[in-house]
């Protein structure tokens, strides 16, 4: 009896987990795809960094939490931000130099020999570094913008979760029929050690 205490103990684990991990993704892909692919969070966004010109302080693949609210002159040198190039390019570098009271910012990313060829417009900035990063997720959230990664975000928890199921009712079933084959011998040696004593 012990040891179904634990077992039911751990299946409800994991199945709770499962559960939580397939909510999780369903959320995270609504989110994404509902916003744009840029979720807004008191006036935060989450943004991915591909590439090294910001190491070692924020590795390529890194997620980096960006404020997007404010004043977009307001900055300091060695403040990082995010901001739009002519191409539509997002990039983080670190301000070495403010120009015009705000209206200008030279930037420089850290692992970079020198400033940016361009100076960054104040109207170009999407936001100001918080400091907050996870290494290594953006290659996630970048891949869960595919459609593969939409695709493998949705069915992989799911199709695990059905399994598990389908084994946790099995073995429920199982041990079901075990009970009752338990009950059954029981009651044919009642029923015999009755009839011996008749």
């Amino acid at each position: 009896m012990k040891w179904n205490k634990i077992f039911k103990m751990i299946n409800n684990i994991i199945t709770g987990l499962l559960f939580i991990v397939l909510v999780f993704s369903v959320i995270v892909v609504i989110s994404v795809r509902a916003s744009g692919g840029e979720p807004t969070v008191f006036g935060h966004q989450l943004k991915t960094v591909l590439s090294g010109s910001m190491e070692p302080e924020i590795q390529t693949g890194s997620i980096i939490l960006i404020q997007v609210d404010g004043d977009m002159t307001r900055f300091d040198e060695g403040d990082v931000i995010t901001f739009r190039t002519k191409d539509n390019i997002l990039i983080t570098h670190r301000i070495v130099e403010v120009k015009g009271n705000g209206q200008q910012y030279i930037t420089e990313g850290d692992n970079n020999d020198g400033p940016d060829m361009e100076p960054v417009l104040s109207e170009n900035i999407v936001g100001q570094y918080t400091g907050i990063h996870l290494p290594y997720v953006g290659y996630i959230t970048n891949f869960a913008n595919t459609k593969q990664g939409l695709a493998l975000l949705f069915i992989v928890p799911g199709v695990f979760l059905l399994i598990y199921s389908v084994i946790s009712i099995w073995q429920a079933l199982k041990q079901l029929d075990s009970q009752q084959r338990e009950r059954t011998e029981e009651s044919k040696i009642v029923s015999s050690q009755a009839n011996k004593k008749v």
